[in-house]
């Protein structure tokens, strides 16, 4: 083996293939869940949600849409408090997210981040996004702009998703819908359903390994150091 003097020994895991090829592979459809970002009554954000929802069916996902009407504030009500408790339940159940935040001051909603700051990066020893996928689309009220989702991707590194390389930003959005609230035809149509397509196949391709990809070295030393203590505190007592 190379000399790695800095290597704690036992804890650098070799990359199997094997490991990465599940033996019996989900056969249940791809769970998405889509978080949208404005409370509006006719909200863009929340209509391209749900043409993202429409593509996700048809190409085989099961999908979910929460609705962040009347959840509070982080922080300002405790964590059972029926809003969170009912977003949190869908962050668990769900293998791949869609984010679709309108762009507001060059940035996404206060509605859109308050969402993402009630989902915890660890609860109860789980991580419940750690692993999964993670699709960011934006909204427009003039010309495109990219400031939303490129924020948007790097709330989903920070939350250890698997956030997949294409992306959608509608620009005015206000005239991409009809009156009966159907995205029209356009470019930016077919751009999401090539992000929903992406974001299915990753989700298929990663779900049964997802710990397998997100697994550390630098946390198995932490682990094992902890471990290490409390053994050594057990046999000083």
């Amino acid at each position: 083996m190379t000399d790695l003097p800095n290597i704690a020994p036992g804890l650098l895991h070799p990359i199997e293939a094997a490991s990465l090829r599940p033996a019996l592979p989900a056969t249940h459809r791809p769970r998405i869940l889509i978080l949208y970002g404005s409370l509006r009554a006719r909200s863009f954000s929340r209509l391209t949600a749900e043409e993202a929802a429409r593509i996700l069916q048809a190409l085989g996902a099961e999908t979910r849409i929460y609705d962040p009407r009347e959840l509070p504030l982080p922080d300002a009500v405790e964590a059972d408090h029926p809003k969170v408790a009912e977003l949190r339940d869908l962050v668990g159940w769900c293998e791949g997210m869609v984010w679709s935040s309108p762009e507001r001051h060059g940035a996404m909603t206060g509605v859109m981040k308050a969402q993402i700051d009630w989902i915890p990066l660890s609860l109860g020893g789980v991580r419940p996004t750690q692993g999964k996928t993670l699709a960011v689309m934006q909204v427009c009220g003039g010309s495109q702009s990219f400031n939303t989702v490129n924020q948007l991707r790097i709330l989903g590194r920070w939350m250890r998703l698997l956030t997949i390389p294409n992306q959608s930003s509608v620009a005015k959005a206000w005239d991409e819908f009809d009156d009966d609230d159907r995205m029209k035809p356009s470019p930016y149509y077919d751009r999401i359903v090539d992000v929903m397509e992406e974001l299915v196949r990753f989700t298929v391709l990663t779900r049964d390994i997802r710990n397998q990809l997100v697994d550390r070295y630098s946390e198995r030393v932490e682990d094992h150091a902890a471990l290490s203590a409390r053994v050594n505190q057990t046999k000083a007592v």
